[in-house]
């Protein structure tokens, strides 16, 4: 189903609402920043997806750059 924003998903959908709050808060407020294109539960769990993936190379590029350095 689609409705108008994440704010408004949130609000209706009882397992959206349930899910956004099992994320952790940062992450909340990363996606709550894109509150506007997320219209449905597959919107908002593909956005938590791409956002974790981003992290996750964040993550591994400061490691390796860290460990680079150490050299």
């Amino acid at each position: 189903m689609q409705y108008q924003d994440l704010h408004e998903l949130v609000d209706r959908s009882s397992s959206s609402r349930r899910y956004f709050l099992s994320l952790p808060v940062s992450t909340q407020l990363s996606i709550s920043e894109f509150g506007e294109w997320i219209r449905s539960a597959a919107e908002l769990h593909a956005h938590v997806e791409r956002l974790e993936r981003y992290e996750h190379a964040v993550e591994n590029s400061e490691y390796y750059e860290k460990r680079r350095r150490l050299q």
